[in-house]
């Protein structure tokens, strides 16, 4: 009786265990997105302002990825960062994605405060 008991205690276990394993992926999946959105969206509000945005754009992403490369590691290559621009440009035009990442990466910022 009790070999039963404690196969299904350690059965319990195991599948909270296994739960909590995926949310914790699915938490640092979401998150990473949220933050090559805003990546993607800082890239482009800084460039936008530059006024030859082709060739000081270019300056200004081999810059962030050296500096950011430097500090954090891989990942962060120019044509990482360029495709984080990407994504910022393609899911913003879309109104409901982009409102929910926008109400997504607010909720997301307070929550890093």
């Amino acid at each position: 009786m009790s070999e039963i008991i404690n196969q299904n205690l350690s059965n319990e276990v195991k599948e909270l265990i296994a739960a909590s394993k995926n949310n914790i992926i699915r938490s640092v999946n979401t998150t990473m997105v949220y933050t090559y959105f805003e990546i993607g969206r800082l890239i482009v509000e800084h460039i936008q302002k530059g006024e030859d945005k082709a060739s000081y754009g270019k300056q200004v992403l081999k810059s962030l990825s050296k500096q950011l490369t430097k500090e954090f590691g891989k990942g962060f290559s120019t044509t990482n960062l360029e495709q984080m621009r990407t994504f910022f440009e393609v899911y913003s035009k879309s109104q409901t994605l982009s409102g929910e990442f926008a109400e997504s990466s607010l909720q997301y910022m307070e929550f890093m405060v």
